[in-house]
């Protein structure tokens, strides 16, 4: 195919479309996925190839699940510069519609092959050849997908598969349905049909350039069937009783907001109210009659919004209220970029949502519950103007109402204890913030430039403050026009430095597996004053942001001010919050001793909601006990921390002195999990027993090490459902007590995996060596090797990996020793790479966070066979089990092999 069909199918004087274009970018090939709603909705796949856009047309868009093959059908080659293409194709010209740019990014070949014309040659040859294999980097998509040809759907049907990598997912990532250049979402692009965005900018379709205000939805109305209706919590509450009773004070000088705590959850609890995070600056208002002024939370004032001023001013009360400005797009939903870039009533509609007041008439109200502010501010809030509204409290429980602002887009949510009171500059423990979207604040400590690129910069240089220090957490280099570059060098300008501002130079052009070329991208330095939001998908071990997207400049906050935002945990923080506002609850949680029953038969009682038990002379508080963890089984909280009592003997040996690795699921085995390794300044008083170890920017952390049954509750108490210890002690670190063969399947059978295991113990016993097996738990198989410490990690490793060896010769056909999942083409991985410092798996009798509850059960040789599943052992028949066994693992922690006979052994056997 060549540009000519391309060329003949459109009337360039009808359709903005680009006519041609060539790639500026020596290093990169590009790719773009551009979502089309023509006369039907379909995505549109293009791959930077010979100069052009190679494109596939994709009915129901990427997957990025491997077991789905998404139908690919190839058309004409489009120009290079198609890629930035998004707007409206008029009515009646070919592939009339709408277009947004839905994914962007660059992309190569699955093969090491250096060189933009290198990879261009041979990935025409694999398209020639119809099977073309590459690694997408871009907003949304990442990781390695195939093109394949396929028989039966004509010359051009091709199917677009993912590979089964780390980015794999069942989730539709579709739903993720907002352009990565604009914002929009086909709707959204569709109500500016006078408008195509090209060139990074957009143009208007008609010559003149016609200028309208449009209406704005309002998002309470337009989100009112997702969020629910608005909780009337105000209804019986005497106002006119509250002003009288209220304290005469002057007005309140240099108030600043009060600050709501992040958690890593959302929550249901009937005493706290639930309201929208919005996307924008948080602003106090002080009106005075005939004058008001919007203040910052840094005090500065906000004069550049002046027809909020100007509503505020016609009051006609003195207040001090406290709220959100922002610009609300046509969905109703608030667009911060939008708001950075305000300067008059052309730029978007501003609206103050309002939703607390401090001070009015005299009277202070700031020691009012919250739920009495609100009934006085919906009182005397003049309807005036739909410009400044009441932000609404909506009558839904904390988990539904955090699902449904996921789905209709927006930050997050706010949950607000009923009986707070407000205090000037607190980070609330009774306000607290759930973010659907992964936000942060950082500063901006300096910019680098690609070789060969004509933007002003390729990516902004990201900083946090830890302590007094300036630390280094990644770049961004999405998320802004060549506009908003332009208009952010002139900022930068005069902050330029020779000098770095980390005390430490960060290697900002470091390879990375998902990067794995230099870009030759030197930084410019500059003074760290400036402060910017990015948006990002998570945050790597070494405490970079991966996928970051700049969101804005923030005005409002001192780069002083910045760190990390650490989400704390939903349930303690929730506790807490709740022991503060009710003190005279805690008589009903004293501490109590465990029963003292032979058996063991149960720690917690199946009536409270919170209790308190005294473990091994500590106090441990166990809440939300009725919170399921495992919805398909019915399996609690309450259950989870009665099981580890039981089995406590058990699990302890396989924990004690052993640095911990808290894999926290908050919200049971569906909800978001996240792995904790730090527990500095974070574990109770009386858990004085850590491992320390520095990360790579320098920073000193530590590990918690396992030792007693209250270390253990405490973890499960976290949200650990599984138990994560290193194969090493802390007393010798670098030697593990045993080796690990982990065998892990794909899409293997499990009595695959059993024949597996008898092979690995077929080998062992022809060499002498003990072994003990277990199931993992998920879908795998764990065999332990005992080693008694007298071999470091290397010497480990490397004889787990002659066994494998081993093990492959005999069953190649259905197993692995290929590390990149993509090459083990569905078999079986024989892991040995396991063995390694820092490494965790879950430990024999932990419990997994899979359905049916199940546990990491030990074995006796005999029971390893076909029919044995994952689910014959689980946290309901565990203890009984452990009852009539007793511990099969311990010979795991017994007298260690003699590595170096047991592998010259090997070696006259099998030979090598």
């Amino acid at each position: 195919m060549s540009l000519e069909k391309y060329v003949e199918k459109r009337d360039f004087t009808k359709t903005r479309e680009p006519k041609a274009g060539l790639s500026k970018d020596k290093d990169h090939l590009m790719f773009v996925i551009q979502k089309h709603d023509a006369s039907r909705l379909h995505y549109d796949f293009r791959l930077e190839m010979d100069g052009v856009l190679k494109s596939w047309a994709v009915p129901k868009g990427p997957s990025t699940d491997p077991k789905v093959k998404r139908l690919a059908m190839m058309v004409e080659d489009h120009p290079f510069d198609y890629r930035n293409f998004e707007g409206i194709i008029p009515e009646g010209e070919y592939g009339g519609g709408t277009v947004i740019v839905w994914d962007e990014g660059t992309y190569e070949p699955i093969e090491d092959i250096k060189g933009k014309k290198a990879q261009e040659k041979h990935l025409l040859q694999q398209l020639k050849s119809g099977s073309v294999k590459i690694r997408l980097h871009g907003e949304k998509l990442e990781g390695e997908f195939a093109l394949v040809k396929t028989h039966g759907m004509g010359e051009n049907g091709w199917l677009l598969i993912k590979h089964n990598d780390e980015f794999a997912s069942d989730k539709d990532i579709t739903k993720k349905d907002k352009s990565v250049l604009s914002g929009k979402t086909i709707a959204g692009m569709e109500k500016n049909s006078d408008k195509v965005w090209q060139n990074g900018h957009e143009e208007d379709l008609k010559k003149e350039n016609t200028k309208s205000k449009k209406k704005v939805a309002s998002h309470d109305d337009d989100a009112k069937d997702e969020l629910g209706d608005e909780q009337d919590t105000t209804k019986d509450i005497d106002v006119a009783a509250l002003l009288k009773s209220a304290p005469k004070t002057a007005v309140p000088k240099n108030i600043k907001p009060m600050k709501a705590t992040l958690v890593d959850a959302p929550f249901d609890d009937p005493d706290w109210l639930y309201e929208v995070k919005w996307d924008g600056y948080r602003a106090v208002a002080v009106i005075n009659k005939n004058s008001a002024e919007l203040i910052s939370r840094n005090n500065l004032p906000f004069d550049k919004y002046y027809p909020i001023n100007d509503i505020l001013k016609k009051w006609n009360i003195n207040a001090v209220i406290d709220g959100e400005i922002l610009v609300l797009n046509d969905k109703g939903l608030s667009d911060f970029g939008a708001l950075q870039n305000w300067r008059s009533e052309a730029d978007g509609n501003l609206v103050y949502y309002v939703f607390d007041i401090l001070w009015y008439e005299g009277k202070n109200l700031m020691h009012l519950p919250l739920i009495q502010r609100q009934a006085i501010l919906k009182e005397i809030l003049p309807a005036t103007d739909d410009s400044v509204r009441q932000s609404k409290v909506f009558a839904a429980k904390g988990i539904e109402f955090f699902e449904a602002a996921e789905k209709i887009g927006l930050e997050g949510i706010i949950a607000k204890k009923a009986s707070s009171v407000y205090t000037s500059d607190l980070r609330s423990k009774e306000w607290l913030k759930i973010k659907v979207q992964r936000r942060q604040e950082v500063i901006i400590a300096g910019f680098t430039k690609n070789a060969g690129t004509a933007k002003a910069f390729s990516a902004l240089i990201l900083s946090v403050y830890d302590g007094k220090k300036l630390r280094y957490v990644g770049k961004v280099g999405t998320g802004f026009s060549d506009k908003l570059q332009k208009e952010m060098m002139a900022k930068f300008k005069p902050l330029i430095t020779d000098k770095s501002p980390f005390e430490v130079e960060p290697d900002v052009d470091k390879p990375s597996r998902f990067r794995p070329q230099r870009m030759g991208a030197k930084p410019t330095w500059l003074k760290p004053e400036l402060v910017a939001e990015v948006a990002f998908a998570e945050v790597t071990s070494d405490g970079v942001f991966r996928q970051a997207s700049f969101k804005g400049l923030r005005d409002d906050k001192k780069a002083t001010d910045v760190i990390l935002e650490v989400p704390n945990d939903t349930d303690e923080t929730v506790e807490e919050a709740e022991q503060k506002a009710s003190p005279e609850k805690t008589k009903t949680h004293d501490a109590i001793d465990p029963p003292k029953d032979k058996d063991r038969k149960t720690l917690l009682n199946p009536k409270d909601e919170t209790q308190v038990r005294k473990i091994c002379g500590h106090e441990l508080k166990f809440t939300h006990l009725s919170k399921v963890y495992w919805p398909e089984d019915g399996v609690t909280k309450r259950d989870m921390f009665n099981y580890y009592y039981r089995i406590a003997e058990y699990i302890l040996p396989y924990l004690k002195d052993r640095p911990m690795s808290l894999n926290r699921f908050p919200n049971g085995i569906h909800g978001s999990s996240f792995y904790q390794k730090d527990v500095k300044g974070k574990a109770p008083d009386w858990a004085t027993k850590t491992f320390p170890y520095t990360t790579s920017d320098g920073e000193h952390k530590e590990y918690l090490v396992g030792s007693d049954e209250s270390y253990l509750l405490w973890m499960a108490s976290l949200g650990c459902i599984e138990m994560n210890p290193w194969f090493s002690r802390y007393t010798s670190p670098d030697n593990p007590d045993y080796c690990v063969i982990d065998l892990d399947p794909d899409k293997n059978t499990f009595d695959q995996v059993i024949e597996a295991a008898q092979q690995v113990k077929k080998v062992l016993d022809a060499i002498d060596v003990p072994c003990y097996p277990k199931t993992s738990g998920s879908t795998g198989m764990h065999i332990y090797i005992p080693l008694a410490a007298k071999y470091d990690y290397d010497q480990s490793q490397m004889f787990a990996r002659i066994i494998v060896n081993l093990v492959h010769k005999q069953i190649p056909d259905y197993t692995s020793l290929e590390r990149m999942v993509a090459k083990r083409e569905g078999k079986m991985y024989l892991d040995f790479l396991q063995n390694r410092p820092g490494a965790t798996i879950a430990c024999p009798y932990s419990l997994r966070p899979k359905p049916g509850a199940t546990v990491s059960m030990p074995l006796t040789w005999d029971e390893v066979k076909p029919g044995l599943t994952m689910r014959d052992f689980n946290i309901f028949n565990a203890t009984d089990r452990l009852k009539e066994t007793g511990d099969l693992f311990k010979g795991a922690l017994g007298k260690g092999i003699d590595l170096e006979k047991t592998i010259q052994k090997a070696k006259q056997l099998f030979g090598g």
